[in-house]
């Protein structure tokens, strides 16, 4: 058995459960609404806490229902590709991961009443919402996941809606500043998605799925994924141009070479171990990037 299909034990298991490499795009987003907060108010860390354990217990969640779902529809198999399939190769009950799924649900909505305690109750819609779209992106008769929409929206509920919340709770109100800022968040976690699926895309065509990289096929997609990114820094960039935000935000042209590795190895490689290479420079990227366009933001403030 080769070193991809080896069997993971003990909280290994538990912790490829959650698909670790993805948590960073619940991670970043709060952090970037929080440092955007921080040019007009002063921060209660306690609200960035839970906003930040929240989010990453939803994401961890909907993963688990990606899990279970996958399994449910005769996808995972021993073979596939990927960070899943602990149904399949480690054994975990089903039952159990769909009980795991909702347990964090549960401390997200504990974790979200306090948020709305002291900001706003209207966020309890918004966080339904959210919740209820992580669930339905791979759960109920329509999954989101298997149309050509996942990518739009995972970047705006986890790209953009996070980090606006992560302001609001701060500031009492969403600035356009916010707004901008959370353009490059929604594309890059979108290529998250994007790299997934162009990673997934025969597997996915097996198994039924209509996604984005199916209908215009693997080299469009990657092009998509290009632009994802060629718009993300340029987006910076003129922002910085138009003195809208602090030159230190250029901090984020030092995440540059995950995204130009990630774009070389999905050209060169297609059915390889390496393209998980490339799915993971993705997901760094928007980690990277986004944790740099905070800093950027955090010294631009001190600054002042």
């Amino acid at each position: 058995m080769s070193e991809e299909l080896q069997v993971d034990k003990g909280w290994r298991v538990w912790w490829k459960l959650t698909r670790p490499h993805t948590l960073t795009a619940s991670f970043a987003p709060v952090f970037l609404g929080t440092m955007i907060a921080l040019y007009y108010t002063n921060i209660n860390w306690l609200l960035f806490l839970a906003m930040l354990f929240a989010c990453l217990f939803i994401q961890a969640a909907t993963n688990m229902f990606n899990e279970y779902y996958d399994f449910a529809r005769g996808l995972d198999t021993e073979e596939s590709v990927g960070i899943g399939g602990a149904i399949v190769r480690n054994g975990v009950k089903p039952k159990t991961v769909m009980q795991l799924a909702l347990l964090l649900y549960g401390i997200a909505a504990i974790l979200g009443i306090y948020i709305c305690y002291e900001s706003s109750w209207l966020l309890l819609v918004v966080g339904g919402i959210s919740m209820l779209i992580g669930y339905l992106y791979t759960g109920g008769p329509y999954p989101i996941a298997y149309t050509p929409f996942g990518e739009l929206f995972s970047g705006v509920v986890m790209g953009m809606l996070i980090v606006l919340i992560s302001t609001f709770i701060q500031v009492g109100s969403i600035p356009n500043f916010s707004i901008l800022l959370s353009i490059p968040s929604v594309l890059l976690v979108a290529a998250i998605m994007l790299a997934n699926n162009i990673r997934d895309l025969e597997e996915d065509k097996k198994g039924g799925r209509k996604t984005l990289a199916i209908l215009v096929g693997r080299k469009n997609a990657i092009t998509i994924l290009s632009s994802f990114f060629v718009i993300s820094y340029l987006w910076i960039v003129i922002l910085v141009i138009l003195q809208i935000v602090t030159p230190w935000a250029l901090l984020v042209v030092l995440s540059l070479k995950k995204p130009i590795h990630a774009i070389k190895v999905f050209r060169e490689k297609e059915n390889s171990p390496e393209v998980g290479l490339a799915m993971k420079d993705t997901a760094l990227t928007n980690t990277i990037f986004v944790f740099l366009l905070g800093i950027g933001l955090l010294i631009g403030y001190v600054l002042l």
